[in-house]
């Protein structure tokens, strides 16, 4: 596996390898394209029973979704889910990785905790596991480029057949 640069990126989406929607060429970096935060989160409900964490388990029916106009607030200590404005479609022989950028984890915000590996062939929108670690509340505001995806060659070809394999807005 090998991480795709910039030109090597630009091609491609030129090919069709990687669709990006929508698609802003200013936005792809030396090694990754940023991403946009949307205006929809999915934010805790505050529960007074254990939910089990099991492979049935369904982060809806623990969160409920709230849209924004302008900020979303998350207190220090706070988890949130949101989501990226775009839709990324890889070619099989493609995975990737989401990260966060430097300049709000020096914020104290970590906008995507875990699970960031993107499986081959997806074609989906990104959510994002986003947690204030920081004493200061922080303002999210949508539109903002929160976080940048890193494409990467496999070894062979395969394509994700998984649950959130096509993750839209309805299904967040």
């Amino acid at each position: 596996m090998g991480v795709l640069t910039r030109d090597e990126i630009l091609k491609a989406v030129e090919r069709g390898d990687i669709e990006i929607d929508p698609f802003n060429p200013a936005l792809v970096g030396p090694g990754s394209v940023d991403l946009h935060l949307d205006n929809q989160f999915r934010v805790f409900k505050k529960l007074h029973h254990i939910y089990n964490v099991t492979d049935e388990a369904d982060f809806t029916q623990i969160t409920q979704l709230v849209e924004v106009d302008d900020t979303f607030v998350l207190l220090p200590g706070e988890s949130a889910l949101g989501i990226t404005r775009e839709r990324i479609k890889l070619a099989p022989f493609l995975c990737g990785r989401l990260e966060g950028r430097s300049r709000f984890a020096r914020l104290g915000l970590m906008v995507h905790v875990t699970a960031g590996f993107m499986q081959p062939g997806i074609n989906n929108r990104q959510v994002l596991e986003i947690s204030n670690v920081s004493s200061v509340a922080l303002g999210l505001r949508p539109g903002t480029r929160l976080c940048q995806f890193i494409f990467e060659r496999t070894e062979g070809e395969a394509t994700y057949q998984g649950r959130f394999a096509s993750q839209t807005l309805e299904g967040f």
